[in-house]
């Protein structure tokens, strides 16, 4: 484990990490669900915190697995078995998370124990990888011991957390201070020591997958919201409102990962690889945004199916929301990845801003359900009409720009 070649050439996701991500597809479904229920129910702003809580906690330990195995990704049978370890502790952390929900939704001490034990299980199998990297790798040794400590530090606050009892009014702040520690983990494990070997285009490539798991959530909530709406014993009898979900359902979905793709991010770490954390955490508000829509869609279904205590706005809301903040997270990694803006994204942008917000409208005059959900689904389009018209062409030379530039 000395260290896999940054520059080397078709480096693609191995089967054991598609494998691994499929434990997160448990995890961000789970946390997509509650989050839907809790909505429904009107808890608004707890539902929105407890979902927050559970994506940033998921996107953590998937982040870490994925820059360490793209560094050092031996392949091996104890690199197998330590990941195997690390699914287990994904599942367990899915298990803990409607618990979790429950505790937020009743308003009772924050239930985090089974969450943070699944957390302990990744965690141990996590610092036995970088053990091996410390053991194998004398050019990688102190950022290895580095990120050993500091994640032993992050993993006891976690356990002083869940395990201690703290009241309310503590424990929310902590968990603030902890999340940050998170966060700011390999900035103060890798800066002075120099980073790890990690490949450009294969992070690219996982977060690129990580993203269509996200995006999953779009179809599952599309089928949620659908299935109830079907009319007759045999699920024939169609209605508008069903037709409007599935239609607007998967092309809301198809369109999110149309726009998420038309940047290209391997490229631009090849040139930026100094942007890497902020590629790589930068996608955290991404990845909420794209379960959160997930979520809305599961919502909106409960809503026509008079489920819900939602009025039509809020419900418009639940999934216009988490739309513009994917998308203007997408716009963001792209200018801090070129390290400058684009007059065509602004108005792009506001373009959107203007659709997203006529959906919110429509539903303030009372105007039928559908035209909301299709507005909203028009809503990325925006981007894939002005990149497929005029922005491929700026893009190309944007990134000869950045070529010649070099800049680190």
């Amino acid at each position: 484990m000395t260290g896999r070649d940054p520059s080397e050439q078709g480096r693609a996701s191995s089967p054991l990490e598609l494998l691994f991500d499929l434990t997160f597809v448990v995890a961000v479904g789970t946390a997509a669900s509650q989050f839907a229920e809790m909505l429904s129910a009107g808890h608004v702003f707890s539902a929105t915190a407890a979902f927050v809580l559970a994506m940033f906690a998921i996107c953590v330990a998937w982040i870490s697995f994925s820059w360490f195995g793209s560094a050092f990704d031996t392949d091996d049978w104890l690199y197998r078995t330590l990941t195997m370890i690390q699914m287990i502790g994904v599942v367990v952390f899915a298990l803990g998370i409607p618990p979790m929900f429950h505790s937020v939704e009743v308003g009772e001490h924050l239930e985090m124990r089974l969450m943070v034990v699944g957390y302990v299980v990744m965690r141990l199998a996590m610092v036995l990888q970088w053990w091996r990297a410390a053991r194998s790798s004398t050019e990688y040794r102190v950022t290895a011991w580095a990120n050993i400590r500091w994640i032993v530090i992050a993993q006891v606050g976690w356990v002083v957390v869940a395990f201690t009892g703290l009241p309310n009014g503590v424990l929310i702040p902590l968990l603030f201070v902890i999340g940050s520690l998170e966060l700011l983990l390999p900035v103060i494990a890798q800066g002075a020591a120099g980073g790890t070997p990690w490949h450009p285009h294969h992070v690219a490539e996982r977060y690129g997958l990580f993203a269509i798991i996200t995006l999953g959530e779009g179809v599952v909530g599309t089928v949620a919201s659908s299935a109830g709406l079907l009319g007759g014993s045999d699920g024939m009898t169609w209605t508008v409102n069903t037709i409007a979900v599935v239609v607007a359902g998967v092309g809301l979905t198809f369109g999110l990962w149309w726009a998420y793709f038309i940047t290209p991010f391997g490229e631009m770490l090849e040139r930026r690889r100094g942007r890497g954390y902020l590629f790589g955490y930068g996608h955290i508000p991404l990845f909420i945004g794209t379960a959160g829509a997930g979520a809305g869609l599961h919502v909106a279904g409960l809503y026509l199916e008079h489920h819900s205590v939602l009025g039509g706005v809020a419900v418009v809301l639940s999934l216009a929301v988490p739309v513009a903040l994917y998308l203007a997270i997408v716009y963001s990694l792209h200018a801090a990845l070129m390290s400058s803006g684009d007059r065509l994204h602004l108005i792009l942008i506001a373009t959107t801003a203007v659709v997203l917000v006529s959906a919110v409208a429509v539903a303030v005059i009372g105007a039928p359900f559908a035209m909301s959900l299709m507005l909203i689904m028009l809503a990325p389009f925006v981007t894939v009409i002005g990149y497929e018209t005029v922005g491929r062409e700026r893009q190309v030379e944007m990134l000869a720009a950045l070529r010649v530039k070099d800049v680190a």
